[in-house]
């Protein structure tokens, strides 16, 4: 039987492990959203610069990232440690209000921001290519299905659920949060302030994404309230375009 490593050896490898794991659901976004994206134009099924090729691109990158987590808990044997079961009702409504959570989080964030006269950077997803009404109206429903439930299945169950097994709540949610911040920064533009800026807001909200999936240990609680805040920022946007 193998022995358990030393504490300070256990917790440089979950770290590391939580490291790979993020590292390697970039690889494998990367491997499958620019070439199939590109085979899908090369047959006419979507157009450059379209929303149709916009979507299908982000469609792609978390078609990656759901590959990468389920080959990474395979890899290393941690099915456990995404948790999936269907919501209760006192799940449900944790959910719409960590939804709601969030988005007066940020909004608020941004209101204390400008009263000392700094803003944060723009994430790219919320440009459309196209038709800003078609382009809204479908992310809508890819933030709520897809978007929120696989990026949390890697952030809060993959990444934060590893860490948890050498760490205590706070640390590990704080370092799967900072992670799930820093991947954010290459789709962000502004000046390097700004793009700091929108980083941090991004780390604290998935520290509350990281206290629910740590309080009810089911990856759809985050997942879904994570849609339920992306949609609700869709709709402030779509309202706008209208």
């Amino acid at each position: 039987m193998s022995e358990t490593p030393p504490e300070p050896v256990n917790r440089i490898l979950r770290v590391a492990s939580a490291a790979f794991a993020v590292v390697f659901a970039l690889l494998v976004a990367s491997a499958v959203t620019g070439p199939v994206a590109q085979f899908a134009v090369s047959l006419g099924l979507v157009g450059e610069g379209t929303t149709g090729l916009q979507v299908l691109r982000t469609l792609l990158q978390f078609v990656g990232f759901l590959a990468a987590v389920v080959g990474y808990l395979a890899i290393t044997d941690q099915w456990a440690l995404v948790g999936v079961s269907r919501p209760t009702l006192r799940e449900a409504g944790l959910v719409l209000g960590g939804g709601l959570v969030l988005f007066a989080f940020q909004y608020g964030a941004l209101f204390v921001l400008g009263e000392v006269g700094l803003t944060t950077g723009q994430n790219q997803a919320v440009v459309p290519a196209g038709d800003p009404v078609t382009y809204y109206l479908t992310m809508i429903a890819v933030s709520l299905l897809v978007v929120g439930p696989v990026e949390e299945a890697l952030f809060r169950g993959a990444v934060q659920g590893g860490l948890r097994q050498a760490f205590d709540a706070a640390p590990a949610i704080l370092l799967a949060s900072l992670m799930f911040g820093l991947v954010h920064l290459p789709s962000v533009s502004g000046t390097p302030g700004q793009r700091w800026a929108y980083v941090a807001v991004v780390v604290v909200l998935g520290a509350v994404l990281g206290v629910l999936y740590d309080r009810t240990g089911n990856v759809l609680v985050p997942g879904l309230a994570h849609g339920v805040y992306n949609a609700v920022i869709y709709v402030v946007l779509l309202a706008q375009s209208l």
